[in-house]
């Protein structure tokens, strides 16, 4: 299993409120540097507007750190997934991980086997992977079943448990439904925290291992289910009291839930 980190990981380094955003280049290097096999850049807008050249310097980046690119978007439109194929190919990213819903656009769990029926002869045969990401918007189960229904190596699922308790879905049950379809993990560790006033709670991200996630239980299942899939590190930080102290804390995370994760499979 190889360990990874996503643009997730750097939400607050990428924010438009940071006076100097960090760069994908930047962010190739802080890979490397933590001893990252793998860079996700997921849900990242600004990559649909590069040029080829622009692309092809990403991949020549990645490439010379020795670092394995894969992208993330949200939608199944045919003309959307197309699209980040074409960009996949430019990048020699053989992974895209998306989710059936976007803004303005909530397929059934029908239109969502359609779309990617669709679009599946072409991802065969550039032999690129989608992996389709639970989350609470769309049931675990239905996911699955579209997954199932299409029934090819190239449509698996992007596990990402935290995402679903939103939706009143245990993380593992959702871990034990998906393993045997998973093809990405996003690892990322997760706190209820009481509201001010101790009205309510608030779900909130912490370092990994230092919260709810069963990551024992979690790579176990994989493991059972013979799941060799990349492990991207994502994080959940809430703004604290400044942009430098939120960052600041933004990259002792990082360091800390990779280090965690390292450790967990090494043992």
């Amino acid at each position: 299993m190889k360990v990874g980190i996503s643009t997730y990981a750097f939400f607050w380094q990428l924010n438009e409120k940071n006076d100097s955003p960090i760069t994908v280049d930047e962010m190739l290097e802080v890979t490397k540097e933590l001893g990252g096999e793998v860079f996700q850049i997921c849900d990242y807008p600004l990559i649909e507007k590069m040029q080829e050249g622009e692309l092809f310097s990403i991949a020549k980046k990645a490439s010379e750190l020795n670092i394995e690119l894969e992208l993330g978007t949200r939608g199944v439109k045919p003309d959307h997934l197309l699209n980040y194929l074409r960009i996949a190919n430019l990048l020699g990213v053989k992974l895209i991980r998306t989710m059936f819903n976007t803004v303005g656009d909530t397929p059934t769990t029908e239109q969502a086997y359609e779309r990617l029926l669709a679009v599946l002869p072409k991802y065969e045969k550039a032999e690129v992977k989608l992996a389709i990401e639970t989350y609470e918007q769309v049931k675990t189960k239905d996911i699955i079943s579209v997954v199932e229904r299409i029934d090819s190596p190239y449509v698996g699922i992007c596990l990402d448990p935290g995402n679903t308790i939103a939706a009143l879905e245990l993380p593992k049950d959702v871990v034990e439904l998906s393993a045997p379809y998973v093809t990405n993990l996003h690892v990322k560790d997760f706190v209820f925290t009481r509201k001010s006033g101790w009205v309510g709670f608030s779900l909130v991200g912490c370092p990994l291992g230092e919260g709810l996630l069963d990551l024992d239980t979690m790579l176990k299942a994989l493991k059972r289910e013979n799941r060799d899939v990349n492990a991207i590190i994502e994080l959940w930080l809430p703004f604290t009291n400044s942009m430098e102290e939120t960052i600041r804390l933004e990259k002792e995370w990082m360091r800390k839930s990779f280090d965690y994760l390292r450790g967990n499979l090494n043992e």
